[in-house]
């Protein structure tokens, strides 16, 4: 049987960058998807985009799909005929259910029992009559995050579909959306190769573009870009930033890109450098370089869609632009500096930071409130407590200053660079500069307890002030990356921060007092998912669910607690996985047979034998949890709990619990609750019996 190659191509004017990211994964899976869906067999499958085209080939196209019966297994025959061997409506549904008559279909017996079977034959189809409607259909289903309708035409796509191309081998599908009839010619790249070229068969699709200045895959300019990028990194020295998003964003707004060189004015590194990468990366999509010693040089890469042979034009054109906004960076700058960043708090009353939490000024107030409560707590001394205080009041400050507000992505930065010019502490400007980290997972933390404390009253407040007016995440929805802040915060705490976040929650929590809320149930929410988020951290990080279960079960809420409580116990079962699976069996038997009413004053004058061994061995591993506890050595208080294994054993084994004596069993049940609370401190261990 012959074999084919298909090439479908949608050309369009220029998709969005991410947006033709997206474009190719769905393409990804609903091309084989669809195929498969019309039994169509192929051998491959390749998907390749430009700003201005998406390419399907398949290889292995074959004439006909195949022929095949299905069958299918319905209910008995005593259910599918009556008495009289008329059939039922269960005969009936089955077989309209499967495009059968009752008649056509077949009784069979399976393992003794006869069962009504339908039959379907399916015939051949020819490949050519199916393909055109399923490559038409792509067209509308692929998804974006904007459409829009151009010229007379009521079909929406992410950008003007200029023309189709369908080609089985040299044979053109009559494919059709639209007003538009698919033909065999492609669009070649708009500067370099203008007009329609005319592909012969699919497979030509591809040279026909490489022939036109059309390269036709990310990989393949990814590829372009990063060779280009070192051969200029070889012959200045220098070694560029090539940020994976803007990376992304410069290979699709290209369909033939080459790195050129240029370069701005040395006068412009006297401004803070953050501000000159932001304007080259997320303004122009330019790649900075940077010398041996890792500082900023003033030559920068552009990646051009343009004519070769105008390179010098289209370097000169660059540099006009990148000295403008670097002119009005410097001014901006220069401008902010006229005054000290404490002259903007004020300022901060013109930017809402929440409708009902007020100002960002308001949020300011807050923030030193909590600061003193938290630098309290942390025990600072009074410079660091200070140096707290003054960097909750000034970190939001550079919102409102030129700099921030024209080049967003540097907020914070700018603070601390205005800070330290009109002589802040060292470690208030680093605070400020550092305040809205972690921003993502992996990202450092901010340097020293101040900066860490600044952060962690940033992102508290955020996250108490939207639960209190009902905000908090639902689902899969979190607007304002309340998750994100929560797991800077429990970073920060896991990392040694030194304070008890339940503490911080209820100081923030007091700092609300303009705003309407219930603070019981706030307090509840909020504490709840910050141990949400802990657990969903000791998961990530490999822990088992049901140590952490256990741990949680003994009412720790404090994440630093959690997170060394469960990679103790974890780590101690893997050791002794035999002991602790046996202890925690025990563990669960003993709190099953308990009576908590009982309470644990036990007669110890009147025990004897495993029942006195078992009780001098709860309260040596009582005195040892409590000793381990108030050092934060959890590891010491889980080995001492592990240490009941045996008398637990023993007693078990020897002693009846629920004795005919009454008082016998009472003894029983209260030496029962004495074992049971030992535990109750570190985990529950019946979370981690095996289930039978």
């Amino acid at each position: 049987m012959a074999k084919h190659v298909l090439a479908f191509e949608i050309g369009t004017e220029e998709i969005p960058a991410f947006d033709l990211v997206g474009a190719e994964k769905q393409l990804a899976g609903m091309v084989p998807e669809r195929l498969k869906a019309a039994r169509i067999p192929y051998e491959g499958i390749e998907i390749h985009t430009t700003p201005r085209r998406l390419i399907v080939l398949v290889a292995g196209v074959e004439d006909t799909t195949p022929a095949q019966n299905e069958e299918f297994k319905g209910p008995k025959a005593a259910i599918a005929f009556d008495a009289d061997g008329n059939p039922t409506k269960a005969a009936m549904g089955f077989a309209r259910g499967k495009g059968v008559s009752v008649e056509q279909c077949e009784r069979r017996v399976v393992d003794g029992d006869e069962y009504l079977f339908a039959v379907r034959s399916i015939p051949a189809q020819d490949v050519r009559e199916l393909l055109p409607d399923i490559l038409a259909g792509l067209i509308p289903d692929l998804k974006w995050p904007r459409s829009m309708r151009w010229g007379a035409r009521t079909v929406t796509f992410s950008r003007p579909v200029r023309y189709l191309l369908a080609l089985l081998d040299d044979e053109v599908l009559p494919v059709k959306y639209s007003d538009m009839e698919a033909g065999r010619a492609t669009a070649g790249h708009p500067v370099l190769a203008r007009g329609m070229h005319e592909v012969a068969t699919a497979t030509d699709l591809l040279d026909v573009l490489r022939a036109n200045f059309v390269v036709p895959n990310m990989a393949e300019r990814e590829a372009a870009i990063r060779a280009g990028v070192a051969t200029i990194e070889e012959q200045t020295g220098s070694r560029a930033e090539l940020p994976e998003k803007t990376l992304t964003e410069v290979i699709n707004l290209s369909e033939y890109p080459q790195a050129l060189r240029a370069v701005f004015d040395e006068e412009f590194l006297r401004v803070p450098e953050e501000i000159i990468v932001d304007a080259m990366l997320m303004h122009q999509r330019y790649f900075p370089l940077y010398d041996a010693e890792g500082k900023l040089t003033n030559d920068f890469i552009i990646v051009s869609n343009g004519d070769p042979a105008y390179a010098e034009n289209i370097i000169a054109g660059n540099e006009r632009v990148v000295r403008a906004r670097l002119d009005d960076a410097k001014f901006f700058y220069e401008e902010d500096l006229k005054k000290p960043l404490e002259a903007y708090v004020e300022k901060l009353d013109q930017v809402v930071f929440q409708e009902k939490l007020g100002t960002v000024r308001d949020k300011a107030m807050r923030l030193v409130k909590l600061a003193d409560a938290l630098a309290a707590d942390a025990q600072l001394g009074e410079q660091d407590a200070a140096d707290l205080s003054r960097a909750a009041l000034l970190c939001k400050a550079d919102l409102v200053t030129n700099a921030v507000i024209e080049f967003t992505s540097v907020q914070g930065v700018m603070g601390s660079y205005y800070a330290a010019a009109h002589g802040e502490t060292e470690q208030v400007a680093r605070a400020i500069g550092q305040h809205y980290q972690p921003r993502f997972a992996g990202d450092a933390l901010p340097d020293g307890t101040v900066g860490q404390l600044t952060a962690f009253a940033d992102k508290l407040d955020t996250i108490c002030g939207l639960f209190a007016v009902g905000q908090g995440p639902t689902g899969s929805k979190d607007p304002f990356a309340l998750r994100r802040q929560a797991i800077g915060i429990v970073n920060m705490l896991v990392e040694g921060l030194p304070v008890s976040l339940e503490k911080a929650i209820d100081a923030s929590l007091d700092t609300f007092e303009a705003v309407e809320f219930d603070r019981a149930k706030t307090r509840a929410e909020v504490i709840d998912f910050f141990v949400t988020r802990t657990k969903v951290m000791c998961k990530d990080a490999g822990a088992a669910p049901d140590v952490i279960d256990a741990v949680l079960a003994a009412g720790v809420v404090e994440p630093a607690v959690i997170s060394s409580r469960v990679k103790a116990l974890g780590a101690i079962r893997d050791e002794l996985p035999e002991d602790m699976d046996d202890l925690a069996t025990a563990y669960a038997r003993a709190n099953n047979l308990r009576d908590a009413k009982l309470g644990a004053d036990v007669a110890a004058e009147v025990l004897s034998g495993v029942r006195a061994d078992l009780l001098a061995a709860v309260g040596a591993a009582h005195g040892q949890v409590e000793a381990a506890l108030a050092a934060s050595d959890y590891t010491a208080a889980v080995k001492a709990l592990a240490a009941l294994r045996g008398p637990i054993d023993t007693f078990f084994d020897d002693v009846k619990v629920m004795a005919d004596d009454a008082a016998e069993r009472g003894q029983n049940l209260k030496l029962l609750n004495a074992f049971v609370d030992v535990f109750a401190r570190v985990a529950d261990f019946g979370k981690m019996a095996k289930k039978k």
